[in-house]
């Protein structure tokens, strides 16, 4: 999970819809692709938390292109994901469990304020700047009404991205919803914040039980995993 180049040749293998992607090393010339269609997004490949991401990260042109690469490469020491921009409903989904799995209500990231024709990404200050929030309108609440029988697909896909990365305990899975209802998933979080107002904390308290009773569970998880690693060894 915290490569977000091997997470995404994972998906690809399993067949699991994710945007069109390369990565740029930066150990070698920057080689763009023919087949490369605009607009994309540029992010660091092992960084969480949106660092590294930011409105030049979304590019339109070539020349944009490389130029937020070499930040990237230069600024940053690290190797470039590029994706192609999905629009649509940016969803956070948590999901518990080791064997058997629960996937909670999903929370969404609103744009109110930013003009129906820009980009709307999760970028550092969209995240973690409660002034710019504020001034773009920027709001993590629980999604409104899906589709009918989107919620299950969601839950379904989830899970199963889940167990490809093996992830145990707890994790977030972000995803696109597109206007056609097409599942794009984003990247898989194993260690997502838990604090009391985190999107994780949120959707399993959702569930009916309190703060304490989602840290506990998470302890038991962890638990469990090990005196099974004690078994087996």
């Amino acid at each position: 999970c915290k490569n977000k180049g091997l997470m995404k040749k994972l998906m690809a293998y399993h067949k699991i819809k994710t945007p069109n992607f390369f990565i740029l090393d930066r150990n070698k010339p920057i080689k763009i692709p023919r087949t490369t269609r605009y607009p994309l997004i540029i992010k660091p490949v092992a960084e969480d938390g949106s660092y590294g991401i930011s409105q030049a990260s979304y590019v339109e042109s070539e020349e944009a292109l490389r130029e937020r690469v070499k930040f990237l490469h230069q600024n940053m020491g690290q190797d470039a994901l590029v994706e192609e921009y999905v629009q649509g409903r940016e969803l956070y989904v948590t999901v518990m469990g080791n064997k058997q799995l629960e996937v909670y209500s999903p929370r969404e990231v609103v744009f109110r304020e930013v003009p129906e024709d820009e980009p709307k990404i999760a970028t550092f200050k969209a995240k973690w700047d409660e002034k710019y929030r504020e001034k773009w309108g920027i709001q993590n609440r629980f999604a409104n009404p899906l589709a009918d029988g989107v919620l299950e697909r969601i839950t379904h896909l989830c899970k199963k991205v889940y167990r490809i990365l093996n992830i145990n305990g707890y994790g977030r899975i972000d995803l696109r919803l597109t206007p056609a209802n097409d599942i794009m998933i984003l990247e898989a979080n194993p260690n997502p914040g838990i604090t009391a107002e985190e999107d994780v904390s949120l959707s399993a308290t959702k569930e009916g039980m309190n703060y304490n009773e989602f840290i506990q569970k998470i302890l038991m998880m962890g638990l469990q995993m090990a005196q099974e690693k004690s078994k087996r060894s």
